[in-house]
């Protein structure tokens, strides 16, 4: 089994570009690189969901998908419903194997990574320089080889968007 650890604090990565003024007390006067994330050059496909009620315990839907959330037991809450983090978690194996499945095809490989299993774990806490709250995620990938789980990795969409950041548009309406 191997394992890929892509350790990432969005509130960080995000900050990257904020302004001086809007960066959090841990990071003003630091000197950082200005680093753009990669554009999409077209868009394939987009998926919209919606969120309401109180937040982490409020009501998530999608298209044909409709879910209660609740905070997990570790954060406070009651953990009977479904978390962001799970969310995410669900998302990146998915992902991560579609991934997986097309690079191995592109190389003529299917076969060896037909029963391929992937394991998205998300973790959630303060991270060490700046407070507030990231994440952190561990991918495991059982029955594949190491070369094409690497391929993977640097063609997989959220792994793509961990690594170089991704562009995000927040608006009011």
């Amino acid at each position: 089994m191997m394992s890929i650890s892509a350790t990432r604090s969005l509130f960080k990565a995000s900050s990257l570009s904020r302004s001086a003024g809007a960066l959090p007390n841990a990071l003003r006067g630091q000197t950082r690189a200005i680093y753009t994330p990669p554009k999409l050059k077209s868009t394939k496909y987009t998926a919209v969901a919606h969120a309401q009620g109180q937040g982490r315990n409020g009501e998530v839907k999608t298209d044909g998908l409709k879910l209660q959330l609740a905070m997990p037991k570790e954060l406070g809450g009651t953990g009977k419903g479904s978390n962001p983090e799970q969310l995410f978690a669900l998302g990146y194996s998915a992902c991560f194997l579609g991934a997986l499945q097309m690079v191995a095809g592109q190389a003529k490989q299917k076969e060896k990574v037909a029963d391929a299993i992937v394991k998205a774990s998300v973790h959630i806490g303060e991270p060490e320089e700046i407070g507030g709250f990231g994440i952190a995620v561990d991918i495991k990938v059982k029955g594949a080889p190491e070369d094409l789980v690497k391929a993977a990795h640097e063609a997989c969409p959220y792994s793509r968007a961990l690594k170089l950041g991704a562009i995000v548009k927040v608006e009011t309406d």
